[in-house]
């Protein structure tokens, strides 16, 4: 199931490329997309844009990177092959998400086997270049707290008097030590949150069985005497277990029976979309809180609806 944050994410992302010029009805396109959703092209054909998603159907006007060249074991040779599927004056857009997003917020949770690198957005620049591209547009959107959009052409195609993109400086070195440091800080402030509300007799329950869940609450040593269930809307989790600590997954009908005194939301883009689609647990008397709040400073419980949900 795809999250609405992040089908909101694809929204604004074509609606900014095609106010940009970046994208233009009639002409051609290509997606290297995702396992994790978020792809673009039913919007690209909405958009009049012809969508090709074959190697054989020639250079395209328009490559689309939707967090797919993380996932490219061979990151030179996965660009270069994007690059190769450019006409000459044809513009591609990374999307992803920056290392300055993952080292400013501490996702070191983020960061997962099936992802092979996560640049920064001035590595990524540096990588373009080094394929003969320059970046020609970027905007940072709020998905994940900081979504990368890149747009580069090839410098040949690009106008010497092209005005210069801004873009944030290099990641330094120490930051990535204090990425590591947060690590046992998060894992320490999710097992005393947990902890101190089994003192205090409330009942948590936990929702998003995502995969930067697992990590988090492995490194904290969750179980069940902690953390009853983790809900997940998505029928293919249900009735499975999180690896490692084996906390069993449900359903939101499940969820709004417990009648916990807490929701903790793993994924935070989720909190809107969540809020509204179940209602019933604000107004049984529980608080969502996701778990960033778990963090010194942000541990507020967002305001509860006091009108009447809908029948």
């Amino acid at each position: 199931m795809e999250p609405a944050a992040l089908s909101a994410h694809a929204r604004d992302s074509v609606a900014w490329a095609l106010s940009q010029g970046l994208l233009v009805a009639g002409t051609s396109a290509r997606e290297f997309g995702s396992p994790h959703g978020g792809s673009w092209v039913e919007l690209l054909a909405a958009a009049g844009l012809e969508v090709r998603q074959d190697d054989g159907a020639g250079p395209v006007d328009a490559v689309i990177d939707v967090f797919g060249l993380m996932h490219e074991e061979d990151q030179r040779a996965g660009l270069g092959h994007r690059v190769e599927c450019l006409t000459t004056d044809g513009v591609l857009v990374l999307v992803f998400p920056p290392l300055e997003t993952v080292v400013e917020l501490g996702q070191w949770n983020a960061l997962r086997h099936g992802h092979h690198a996560y640049p920064s957005t001035a590595v990524a620049a540096r990588q373009l270049a080094e394929c003969g591209l320059t970046v020609v547009a970027s905007v940072l959107h709020p998905l994940y707290g900081g979504t990368r959009l890149l747009a580069a052409r090839r410098s040949s195609a690009v106008a010497p008097r092209a005005v210069s993109v801004p873009l944030p400086g290099d990641v330094p070195r120490a930051a990535l030590t204090a990425l590591a440091e947060s690590v046992a800080a998060g894992v320490a402030a999710l097992r005393a949150h947990l902890q101190q509300a089994a003192a205090e007799g409330r009942r948590v329950i936990g929702y998003g069985a995502a995969s930067r869940a697992v990590p988090l609450l492995v490194g904290a040593g969750i179980g069940p005497e902690l953390l009853p269930a983790v809900a997940d809307a998505s029928p293919a989790k249900q009735g499975r277990l999180i690896p490692g600590v084996g906390l069993p997954v449900v359903g939101p009908d499940e969820l709004v029976a417990a009648r916990a005194d807490e929701v903790l939301l793993f994924l935070p883009d989720l909190l809107d979309e969540v809020r509204s689609a179940l209602p019933e647990v604000e107004h049984s008397g529980a608080c969502w809180r996701s778990v960033e709040t778990l963090m010194p400073t942000r541990a507020e419980c967002p305001p509860r609806p006091t009108s009447t949900p809908a029948s």
